[in-house]
């Protein structure tokens, strides 16, 4: 049997911002849709071309982070893709979505300081708290700690 993978990076801003509902049990679901920008050449001339693409976030990640998905927004998506497929007017229909695992604001706020803060899934599904993986805070060095003109200069080896 092959091992499969479904993988996919993004980078790029909210085209509106996201909804949030919630389902019968209670479960956040966040979607928005991003697009990507793609300078290509044609002959001796650059074009932009653009891609969409909708993004699902499921669960605490999704109320956390719903304020802050607004448009223009510039994110980072690290997600997989999943074909969700449906019949209408006797037709069959399907659409692809980014179910997002990871979600990193990027950019900078108006005054100049960063808002970045990745956010992961837990890879268990029945793991009940969802936490930031990151802050982007330098921590401060305790109290008492000699600084580098207190060591020695001969290395021991």
């Amino acid at each position: 049997m092959a091992n499969d993978t479904n993988i996919v990076v993004l980078i790029g801003r909210l085209t509106r911002d996201s909804e949030l509902r919630f389902t019968s049990s209670g479960t956040a679901i966040s979607k928005f849709s991003i697009a990507v920008n793609r300078t290509k050449r044609s002959g001796d001339q650059r074009e932009e071309e653009v891609s969409f693409f909708d993004i699902v976030v499921w669960g605490k990640i999704a109320e956390v982070l719903n304020p802050y998905l607004t448009k223009g927004k510039q994110v980072s998506i690290a997600g997989e893709l999943r074909q969700n497929r449906w019949e209408q007017d006797g037709q069959s229909r399907s659409r692809i979505e980014v179910v997002a695992n990871n979600v990193q604001l990027l950019g900078g706020t108006p005054s100049g300081a960063t808002d970045s803060a990745p956010v992961s899934r837990p890879s268990s599904p029945n793991q009940a708290s969802y936490e930031p993986q990151g802050t982007n805070r330098v921590p401060s060095a305790p109290t008492g700690f000699p600084g580098p003109e207190q060591f020695d200069d001969d290395i021991p080896f």
